[in-house]
Formats: structure tokens, C-alpha cells, sequence
């Protein structure tokens, strides 16, 4: 089926998929590569897993299936209790976090109905340091129950007292709509051309995301695609330039993508070789653009915020 005009979602054709497979290991060639970065692999996370080294990276986003039956491109996730899952998300959890440096930090997505889970389980094996709650701005409705637009995000280290942290590099600009002045200058933000903003340092709630869709270039058919721009805060405050992110369930393979525009070093591992392809894709159109949503000049942009220059017809 043709897409509609401004339909910008990535896809993969047959011919592409040839070309695309020499950038994605197999469990029958991972252990070739070294040193081990910058290595999409498709494979089970547990098949593959003591093939990744230990203590290779100094930051891992776990993007798990949520306790939700969710159809992944033909291989569906069952919800089942919350016992099963706990057990479930145990057999792999420990064995990451081995892939994880001493001063290194980690992250895990969830919704409210896992989001338990998974902070106990975290707690076995890392110091649970906060929990980020970010806002989706899309989300079914409901007419017996409040509809469900917030997901959270659990950070975890190794070593409380030895971990990478740079808030400098996640402020937000927020337009000020009430500006306040000290004899006549202002306080605390600064005018500009596009308006009164106020660089801000960065809370657990962030309201500013946008769920992927149609007309946005990162955009693919992934059923629960994460935004480059969540995964960018991710990975400016708890890596630096030249660090290796490993994401152990890659799906379209944001968190690589994300870590290839911001000059970092990326492992990542997904079952679904659809899934694989479209993030070695991403990773090659990353290379001709840079850009993230919402992230221009060193700061994240409140949503709707950043407004570019309209170009002069002649």
C-alpha cells in the first residue's frame, strides 16, 4: 500500500533487507566482533547474552515487554501474573546488569501495571535512585477507567557513590510566560526572537516528550517505539562521548540510534530480524542527520516550543 504524502515512517524493502543484514550479527558470528560496540545482534537475549562481555557497558536502557499480550511482528507476549512475571523479568535481569561497569548506570521502562515489578527487582541487584514519570500525549480512551497516558522510567547504579551524572547536559527551555524583572532586566531567563524562555534543571516528570507517529522521520511500525528524545536525556545525562550503551531489547532500535547522533558507542539485541533491519537503517540514515526532535542547541525544548525560521520565498 502507498504511504500518504507526509507519511514518513521507515520502512524496509526486500532489496534493502539483502543490503541490511551484513550490518546485523548472528549468535554464529557475534563472538567475532571486537572490540564489542557498535554491534546490532539478532538473537534471544538468553541465547546470546554470555557471548556479550562483562562489564562493557557504562550504560544499559531496558526497554522490556510490559505485562501486557502484545503482538511484537508475529511473536506475541502473553500477560500473565504478576508472580509469572517477576519470575519472568528475574531470568534475564541479573545477567544484564553483569554487562554493566561498576560505575555505570541503568534505566527500565514500564508502565503503572509492571512498574512494581520491576523496581523490586531492580532493587536486587542495584541502588534504585529515583523514578522518571514521562507523559504520553497519546493514549486509548476509556469510559470505566482514567485513560492511560504516563509511563516511568527506573534509574538504577552499581555504586551510589561512583556514577556518571551531568545535569548540564538535560536542562530544558521553558517558555516564560509570566517574566519577572529586577530594575528592569530579567531574572532567571533571557529574551530571544522566538520569545521569554528559562533554562531549568531537569525534574523526575517530563512532559515535554512526543510519542513517534506517521509524520515524524524516526517513525516505524513498531507496536511500542520509545522517542528519540526520551532516550537522548537517557544517554546525555548518564554517558559520555565515546561510551558504550547497550540496549538488550533493541526493538526498531532507538536507544543505538540515539547513541550514534550523540557520538557514543552502542550494543543492542533483538529477537525480531524485522526489527534489527529497520534499526540498521536508522543507524545509516543517522549518519547523514544528526538531528533530535525537540534537542536543538544543547538544551531539550519544551514541547511545541521550538519554532524554526520560516525560509524567504523570492
Amino acid at each position: 500500500m502507498e504511504k500518504a504524502k507526509n507519511n514518513r515512517t521507515i520502512t524496509v524493502t526486500d532489496a534493502e533487507k539483502e543490503c541490511l543484514r551484513q550490518y546485523v550479527a548472528t549468535p554464529a558470528t557475534v563472538r567475532e566482533k571486537a572490540p564489542f560496540q557498535d554491534v546490532l545482534i539478532h538473537a534471544d537475549l538468553l541465547y546470546v547474552i554470555d557471548a556479550i562481555p562483562d562489564d562493557v557497558a557504562d550504560l544499559i536502557i531496558i526497554d522490556p515487554p510490559y505485562n501486557l499480550t502484545k503482538n511484537f511482528n508475529g511473536r506475541t507476549f502473553a500477560a500473565r501474573s504478576s508472580e509469572a512475571y517477576d519470575d519472568y523479568v528475574r531470568s534475564w535481569f541479573g545477567l544484564v546488569c553483569r554487562k554493566l561497569k561498576p560505575d555505570g548506570s541503568l534505566y527500565l521502562c514500564c508502565d503503572w501495571k509492571c512498574s512494581s515489578a520491576l523496581q523490586r527487582v531492580m532493587a536486587e541487584h542495584l541502588t534504585v535512585m529515583n523514578r522518571i514519570t514521562w507523559q504520553r500525549e497519546k493514549g486509548r480512551g476509556a469510559k470505566s477507567n482514567w485513560k492511560n497516558a504516563m509511563e516511568d522510567v527506573w534509574f538504577g547504579v552499581k555504586n551510589p557513590k561512583d556514577y556518571y551524572f551531568n545535569v548540564e547536559a538535560v536542562k530544558m527551555k521553558r517558555r516564560v510566560l509570566a517574566p519577572y524583572t529586577i530594575n528592569g532586566q530579567p531574572k532567571d531567563w533571557e529574551a530571544s526572537d522566538e520569545g521569554n524562555f528559562r533554562l531549568t534543571c531537569p525534574s523526575n516528570f517530563w512532559d515535554d516528550i512526543s510519542v513517534p507517529f506517521w509524520s515524524m522521520p524516526e517513525n516505524t511500525d513498531h507496536p511500542t517505539q520509545k522517542p528519540e528524545k526520551l532516550y537522548a536525556k537517557l544517554i546525555l545525562a548518564s554517558s559520555q562521548p565515546g561510551d558504550v550503551v547497550f540496549d538488550p531489547f533493541m526493538g526498531s532500535g532507538t536507544a543505538p540510534v540515539v547513541a550514534k547522533k550523540l557520538q557514543r558507542h552502542y550494543i543492542g539485541v533483538e529477537f525480531n530480524e524485522d526489527y534489527c533491519l529497520w534499526a540498521a537503517k536508522r543507524i545509516i540514515m543517522a549518519e547523514g542527520d544528526a538531528s533530535i526532535q525537540g534537542y536543538s542547541d544543547g538544551v531539550f525544548w519544551e514541547r511545541n516550543s521550538l519554532r524554526r525560521p520560516k525560509k524567504c520565498s523570492k
